[in-house]
């Protein structure tokens, strides 16, 4: 399978070119980076520490998509809605570990999805979607006197809070408690907050250091308390995970998948 990578020069988009250059079955065959960028030019493997690999970094989606099976996109909310509508004009696969899309642009891909497949989550790594199983299943055993707290915490240069993976084990908790996420979430708590109210869902994200990614799960009831929790050690994990849903949808018909339906776990 031919993959572009978006991205190609971050630290991301050189962990994919090295993963998809590893993984049988799957090839690079281009990557890009926004316009201006002075990794232009640049070559791939060079860049991820690979050797020459002769394929120089492009700003073209249009002429790139012609030639590619499907692209895997770490980027930027502005960035990944820019390419999802060339993705769905070439009908190639997508996947996308973007985030911090807000509704508008959520409702973009899923209408993008009519023509192309598109494979979205908020975390690729295969760890933390069983995780978000697991917290769905406790949350729907356990009644609202355990009370539901989220904690997360990454690098010094993650921009978005919560973080997608800490919002996609959220949403997981609200489904196994038959809750809305958005009318129970609790993102801050400052000042005089008074007594926490029965069912919430609170989150709490720590920014600091090169911390790749930790998530814990708090079910706190009366004196005990439950905590699932995954760490992300290498980002060689989100990289095998989002080349893993490529291969899989290549066959797919169009529309909008999740990793949970990548490793059956619905």
């Amino acid at each position: 399978m031919k993959l572009a990578i978006a991205g190609a020069a971050g630290r991301m988009g050189r962990v994919l070119t090295r993963i998809v250059r590893e993984t049988e079955g799957a090839e690079v065959a281009g990557g890009l980076e926004a316009p201006g960028s002075p990794h232009l030019g640049a070559d791939m493997g060079e860049l991820a520490g690979l050797g020459a690999l002769n394929m120089a970094i492009s700003d073209d989606p249009a002429a790139l998509f012609k030639k590619v099976d499907g692209i895997i996109d770490f980027t930027v909310p502005k960035a990944t809605l820019a390419l999802v509508a060339q993705s769905a004009k070439a009908r190639i696969v997508h996947v996308i570990g973007t985030t911090g899309i807000d509704a508008a642009g959520e409702a973009a891909i899923k209408a993008a999805a009519q023509h192309a497949c598109i494979v979205k989550s908020g975390n690729m790594s295969l760890g933390v979607n069983l995780l978000a199983a697991l917290v769905r299943q406790v949350a729907a055993a356990l009644g609202e006197e355990f009370d539901i707290e989220i904690l997360e915490m990454h690098h010094r240069h993650k921009i978005d809070a919560p973080s997608g993976t800490a919002l996609m084990l959220g949403e997981a908790a609200a489904q196994g408690r038959a809750v809305d996420l958005k009318a129970r979430a609790v993102r801050s708590r400052d000042g005089h907050t008074g007594a926490r109210p029965t069912g919430n869902i609170g989150f709490a994200a720590l920014r600091g250091g090169s911390v790749v990614g930790e998530h814990t799960v708090l079910f706190a009831g009366p004196a005990e308390r439950i905590e699932l929790g995954h760490r992300a050690e290498s980002r060689d994990i989100f990289a095998r995970g989002a080349v893993r849903a490529a291969l899989w949808a290549k066959d797919k018909k169009p529309g909008l998948y999740s990793m949970t339906d990548v490793l059956g776990l619905k």
